[in-house]
């Protein structure tokens, strides 16, 4: 007696009658909207600055927020920050996956931008485990043709290092 294991090909019978089987793919062909205050962060992105958004209590946010996470009102009040901070923390990253954001080593840090109260995720390419700390100086290095999104940040690097 024959055991088939894919239901679309056992034999019919009574108790089992033969199921139909189909393949399908789940999919979503629409792009999110992001709304005036992601927008508006993401378009700075593309033209090479980095903007924040100021809450009730006085804090700019990196990225920035449409509510305030404390007092849930809107926010709409864009602050300039730099494009240098330092690492708060950071995790390395010793075999990149393919869709991770450089395919070699590197951390993926919390950076505390200038004028920031807030961190950002984001790689660091310091080169090698031993470069990395907590409490290092990083600047972006952007990429060379930028789409306004978050990838427009190829990476950071340490500053005054030539990486």
């Amino acid at each position: 007696m024959a055991i088939a294991t894919d239901p679309a090909k056992a034999p019919e019978t009574a108790a089992s009658p033969r199921r139909l089987a189909a393949s399908y793919v789940l999919e979503y062909t629409y792009r999110r909207s992001v709304g005036p205050v992601i927008g508006r962060f993401l378009g700075a992105l593309r033209d090479g600055r980095i903007e924040g958004v100021r809450t009730a209590s006085g804090k700019v946010m990196v990225p920035p927020s449409e509510y305030d996470p404390e007092t849930s009102e809107a926010l709409s009040e864009f602050v300039a920050v730099g494009d240098a901070g330092v690492v708060t923390t950071w995790a390395w990253v010793s075999e990149p996956r393919p869709r991770q954001p450089l395919a070699k080593p590197f951390a993926w840090a919390l950076i505390k931008l200038d004028g920031a109260d807030t961190p950002l995720l984001h790689a660091v390419d310091a080169g090698t485990i031993d470069a990395m700390s907590t409490g290092m100086r990083v600047k972006v290095r952007w990429r060379a043709e930028r789409k306004g999104g978050i990838g427009d940040i190829e990476c950071f690097v340490p500053e005054g290092g030539a990486r």
